[in-house]
């Protein structure tokens, strides 16, 4: 694909989700036309001076931009985390949430919260971070240990074992240390929640997305080449272990930091992935932007249910993307097992 085509195409993408984000926006329990939330937009980037209301210019600029663009940048992320894991393990059940990364994640950003670990020199993220390095490296070690021919399941039934024990240990930290007002906003926050998101969380969820996907393009050929195998990939020249440790770290990276911000959400890197490969293959130059893509669109229209499905209430976003995940996968494992 040559560089003008890249940047058509990178303008068509831009468009789609800025447009995303503006409708994500506009929606919600209060009703702001889509009009006086472009002049909103106007008067804080551009001091266009437009006549609006102070409360729903705080509503929109403060609440719902916040929780569309944080909603976009954690689609992307989680459903880039699942095509490379689903690439370099070579498994289509892999994803952060299936392999005990999100958990671990949770466990860190839950310790470090509740106990004060480092006496706040350590971040909720930074201690989300060694809990999903440390949930997966436990998984690696309980798949590797495994004389079992057929490893790639294995890791599977290896993470769904890491996830239950450090769900466990969350649940364990919870009931010793919180209190009960703090239990209940911890347990909400874990389904995934957007509600506590401000333009500080932008600040630290897009850039980590976005060197999240550029690390990922960088490593696209070494991602075709693992379709393959390991040994395939090495007799192309590629560097297995460093690429593995590359692409692994960057996933349990970015994981970790959306984790730390909303929460625990399951499905997206799961169902995007395979969705994404059903309209444009396997070759990861347009699989990982398009998945990334995808999951912010998927991820912001959750979203926008978490807040207007039940009146007066929100939703855990955790609990519409698996109401949307579950059954979406369904069909495509049914669609994938009839005969062509």
């Amino acid at each position: 694909m040559n560089m003008p085509r890249i940047l058509v195409h990178g303008l068509w993408v831009s468009a789609l989700l800025l447009v995303a984000i503006i409708v994500g926006a506009s929606i919600g329990e209060t009703h702001i036309s889509t009009q006086v939330v472009a002049q909103i937009l106007a008067n804080k980037l551009w001091q266009a001076g437009y006549p609006v209301d102070p409360i729903d210019a705080g509503i929109i600029w403060n609440y719902r931009l916040t929780r569309a663009i944080v909603a976009a940048a954690c689609g992307a992320g989680l459903a880039l985390s699942g095509v490379v894991l689903q690439s370099l393990l070579r498994n289509p059940l892999a994803e952060p949430y299936l392999l005990g990364i999100s958990a671990g994640a949770s466990t860190g950003a839950v310790l470090v919260a509740l106990l004060g670990l480092g006496a706040g020199a350590i971040s909720l993220s930074a201690g989300a971070f060694v809990g999903a390095v440390a949930a997966f490296a436990m998984v690696s070690l309980l798949a590797r240990s495994s004389q079992r021919a057929n490893a790639a399941s294995h890791i599977i039934l290896a993470g769904i074992a890491g996830s239950q024990l450090f769900n466990a240990l969350t649940s364990f930290l919870i009931t010793k240390s919180a209190s009960s007002e703090q239990a209940r906003g911890i347990m909400f926050w874990l389904l995934g929640n957007f509600s506590g998101v401000r333009w500080h969380s932008v600040a630290l969820a897009v850039p980590v997305v976005l060197a999240g996907l550029l690390v990922c393009l960088w490593h696209r050929r070494a991602l075709d080449a693992f379709l393959f195998g390991s040994d395939s990939a090495a007799s192309l020249g590629i560097a297995v272990r460093r690429v593995q440790v590359s692409l692994i770290g960057c996933t349990a990276l970015v994981t970790a930091v959306l984790v730390s911000i909303v929460g625990s959400i399951g499905f997206v890197g799961l169902v995007i992935p395979h969705a994404v490969r059903l309209l444009v293959g396997v070759r990861h130059a347009r699989l990982l932007p398009l998945s990334a893509l995808c999951g912010a669109l998927f991820l912001i229209a959750a979203d926008v249910l978490s807040r207007t499905l039940i009146k007066g209430q929100t939703v855990p976003v955790g609990v519409i993307t698996a109401l949307i995940g579950a059954p979406v996968f369904a069909l495509i494992l049914i669609r994938g097992q009839r005969p062509r």
